[in-house]
C-alpha cells in the first residue's frame, strides 16, 4: 500500500498537516498523516473510468478547506471532480460528466491543474485547449481568461499546453506554460 506509481499532483491540509497525493497509474488517492512514511487509500483504486466511484487518469490535486474536500483534475474524463473527505463517490464540479473533450465554454480537453480564489472562483488549466478557464463559484460555463481557445502559440498572448495555475496573494495568475518552456503572469482577472 505505500507504494507510489509514478506520483503526480499534491496538496497539503494546512490544519491537520495531512498529505494528500494523486497515484495516477494506480487511479487513487492516497493520504499521508505528518510525520509518517505510512499512507491511507482515500480514494479510488476501482480502475479507470466515469463512473463517480472511478478516476481516470487524474493529476492536479487541490485541498479546499472551506468545504474539507479536494478538487481532482480528473484529466482523461476532461472534467474537475470533487472529492469530499470521508465520502463515497466524487461530484462533478466542471467539464463534461461523460468524459468528452470540447472546446465550448462548458467544455474542457485534458484537465491538468487548477486552483480557486477567496470567493471560490476557480481557474483551469485547461491544457489541450492552449487556454485557462475562469469559473464563477459554483458555475458550469466558463470564460477564458488566458491564451486562445484551440489556438497554440508563443507570443504574450498565447499558450502552448499550459500544465498548471496558482494565484498570488493579489490574484494575479501564473501560468507554467509548458511547451512554450515558459511561466507566463497575468495580471488580476
Amino acid at each position: 500500500m505505500n507504494k507510489l506509481n509514478a506520483p503526480y499532483g499534491l496538496s497539503l491540509n494546512p490544519t491537520s498537516g495531512v498529505l494528500y497525493v494523486v497515484d495516477r497509474p494506480n487511479q487513487r488517492i492516497m493520504s499521508y498523516t505528518n510525520g509518517t512514511n505510512t499512507s491511507t487509500l482515500l480514494f479510488g483504486q476501482n480502475g479507470a473510468g466515469l463512473a463517480n466511484t472511478q478516476l481516470n487518469n487524474p493529476t492536479g490535486l487541490l485541498f479546499d478547506s472551506l468545504s474539507n474536500s479536494l478538487l481532482i483534475g480528473n484529466t482523461m474524463s476532461n472534467n474537475i471532480i470533487r472529492y469530499t473527505l470521508g465520502a463515497s463517490a466524487w461530484t462533478l464540479v466542471v467539464g463534461s460528466i461523460n468524459g468528452t473533450a470540447g472546446a465550448t465554454s462548458t467544455f474542457l480537453s485534458y484537465t491538468v491543474d487548477m486552483t480557486i480564489d477567496p470567493m471560490g472562483n476557480l481557474y483551469v488549466a485547461d491544457r489541450d485547449n492552449h487556454r485557462i478557464q475562469f469559473f464563477l463559484n459554483g458555475q458550469l460555463n466558463g470564460t477564458t481568461i488566458a491564451g486562445i481557445t484551440s489556438t497554440s502559440g508563443n507570443n504574450s498572448t498565447t499558450l502552448f499546453q499550459p500544465r498548471s495555475v496558482k494565484l498570488d496573494s493579489q490574484l494575479n495568475l501564473y501560468v507554467a506554460d509548458a511547451s512554450n518552456h515558459r511561466i507566463q503572469k497575468f495580471l488580476r482577472y
